[in-house]
């Protein structure tokens, strides 16, 4: 699906990366990089270079952070806002191609069972990350 959705993006001269950080911008302005990264599931690095080519293009500026000097928030441009309205229509196409041979409950049930798996294993990455914490802590000494 990121393959079919990349040829797609890359139709319009965009990413499925850089039409994905568009797209939670959109939802949540003002986001610093650290908070986007995490949001994307993606490495800090990683996101830094995808800014850097959204602002290059136009699509998102950066502005300092009130309180921390080491941040910048992060918020779409006329541009990016003109861009994601464009692409709003390719994403429901994508989204009828993958989906079309389920039905309404089908979809609905679908997406609950993704739900349940991300948090099953967002879980499971907390209890790992306490018992390896626990045990760096009882190695220190």
């Amino acid at each position: 699906m990121r393959t079919y959705i990349d040829q797609r993006a890359r139709e319009h001269g965009m990413t499925r990366a850089q039409w994905g950080a568009l797209v939670r911008l959109q939802r949540q302005e003002g986001m610093t990089q650290a908070e986007l990264a995490e949001n994307l599931e993606i490495q800090p690095i990683s996101l830094v270079r995808l800014i850097d080519r959204l602002c290059l293009h136009g699509l998102v500026e950066r502005r300092p952070h009130p309180r921390d000097r080491r941040a910048n928030r992060l918020y779409l441009t006329e541009k990016g806002r003109t861009t994601l309205l464009h692409l709003a229509p390719l994403g429901k196409e994508i989204g009828s191609d993958v989906l079309a041979s389920l039905d309404e409950a089908d979809v609905a049930d679908l997406l609950q069972k993704l739900l349940l798996i991300r948090n099953n294993i967002r879980r499971a990455a907390g209890k790992r990350g306490v018992a390896n914490g626990a045990r760096t802590t009882s190695n220190v000494g």
